[in-house]
């Protein structure tokens, strides 16, 4: 068995306490079964953007004619979009491997980990052990049991930004944000949309306006149908055949299961360490990132608190931190203030804090103030007629939440974000901040303005 300082299992967010560990001189061993990285960079933000991008430079051209400008959408090169977004990821984790690889005191091992004692781990052959173990190791798409399911092709997220040919008719299970931002992307590219969601919402973790303009604006665009219970699939022929639990049908050429993640816990057998899970198998961890183990710590999606990659990457922080102090030093808590979120899709969205329906859930007292992209001037220069900023704030005008949909709506939001962790958290922060005129940022001034 081979001893090290520290074990990071993962390389997303864990490579910022590697890099920090392996600075000082400590031994470190990372363990990753796939490339370097992690999640995000190979499976998710990175590449999803990258094609997101495409797809809203498709939209701009589809709504030309409406600003006088008569044009026409030529060719898409479906391939060479896909191998541009991949190709420039897998350039990356390959150049993160080489850098890593050049450090003296750092050993990766490559394959798939599992815990084996409270602080051992065997990787392929190898069995290594450590004081300090840091388990970032993510999550992973769920597979639903579906009737049918399994004698059927499908592809998750992951296979999903790997697809040499795009979906002629593409029935998209789930309703959450990666899969209304595939649907954006496929659906932009030329594919015929069907978005089966067994919830009565689409993305119905957002504020229940945003939430209902959404679902408005997408059934425009494609087929989408709510409160779908799903009885079985099958495929006959070259078609694969969703049967709904109502009676109904939906058929397309391909099938994209998107329904949620699962965290890693299993794979780990995480349960040989002694770490405490919960009742979903995240990793139950104190407000210090400690597990129920001393001296394990676990961050990012796994983790279960946020399954962002600015709030895993917010977390690296304070245990890298807390991992690395001497014994004066004292343990940090995780500050997640004002922790947004966005959804890349198309009307875009981004949201901070509390939802009007966990407000009204709490009986809170609170005042709405709401304003239309259009009733601004670069709104209205940008023909936006169903985008809208709707803050939420108490009789003291502090601010409890921020929901935005339409364009630019994850950059709008930062102004309300520095208010939430630099600022008071007032709404006076913004409204005695001279926004440019005819600025976009005016719609969510003037959101501030109503309260």
């Amino acid at each position: 068995m081979e001893k090290f300082d520290l074990i990071v299992i993962g390389a997303g967010s864990g490579l910022e306490v590697m890099s920090a560990a392996s600075s000082r001189g400590m031994k470190v061993a990372l363990v990753e079964e796939g490339p370097m990285g992690g999640t995000c960079l190979n499976r998710g933000c990175i590449p999803t953007k990258i094609l997101i991008h495409t797809a809203d430079i498709v939209q701009t051209i589809k709504r030309s004619k409406e600003f006088g400008v008569e044009s026409k959408l030529g060719k898409i090169a479906f391939k060479q979009i896909m191998h541009r977004a991949m190709d420039e990821v897998d350039s990356e984790a390959k150049d993160i491997e080489e850098s890593i690889k050049k450090a003296d005191n750092i050993k990766i091992f490559k394959g798939r980990g599992a815990f084996t004692g409270p602080k051992t781990l065997k990787v392929g052959d190898s069995e290594i052990s450590a004081d300090s173990i840091v388990v970032a190791a993510g999550t992973r798409p769920t597979i639903p049991q579906i009737e049918g399911l399994g004698k059927v092709p499908f592809m998750t997220s992951d296979q999903a930004l790997r697809v040499e040919k795009l979906p002629k008719e593409l029935i998209v299970i789930g309703g959450g944000y990666i899969a209304v931002e595939l649907a954006h992307f496929f659906g932009s590219m030329g594919s015929k949309i069907h978005i089966l969601q067994r919830n009565v919402k689409l993305v119905p973790h957002e504020d229940e306006e945003i939430s209902a303009k959404f679902a408005e604006l997408l059934s425009k665009q494609y087929d989408v149908r709510l409160g779908f219970g799903i009885k079985s699939i099958e495929k006959k022929g070259k078609k694969i055949i969703v049967h709904g639990a109502d009676g109904s049908s939906v058929s397309g050429t391909d099938l994209l299961i998107a329904t949620g993640r699962v965290p890693n816990t299993d794979i780990l057998d995480t349960a040989k360490s002694g770490i405490k899970t919960d009742a979903k198998n995240y990793i139950e961890t104190n407000e210090f990132m400690e597990t129920s183990v001393p001296g394990i710590w676990a961050l990012g999606d796994i983790s279960g608190k946020f399954l962002f990659k600015h709030s895993a990457n917010l977390e690296a922080e304070y245990v890298t931190h807390n991992v690395l102090g001497s014994k004066e030093h004292h343990k940090a808590a995780v500050d997640y203030t004002a922790m947004p979120h966005a959804i890349f899709s198309y009307p875009q969205i981004a949201g901070v804090g509390a939802t009007e329906q966990e407000l009204k859930a709490k009986g809170e007292d609170y005042l709405v103030g709401k304003s239309n992209y259009e009733d601004t001037g670069m709104g209205l220069a940008m023909l936006e007629k169903d985008g809208f900023v709707k803050i939420l704030a108490d009789y003291d005008g502090k601010i409890l939440g921020c929901h935005i949909i339409g364009p630019e709506a994850a950059t709008l939001l930062h102004e309300v974000l520095v208010s939430m962790k630099a600022g008071k958290s007032n709404i006076n922060d913004i409204l005695n901040t001279v926004h440019i005129h005819p600025a976009l940022n005016e719609v969510v001034q003037r959101a501030a303005e109503k309260i």
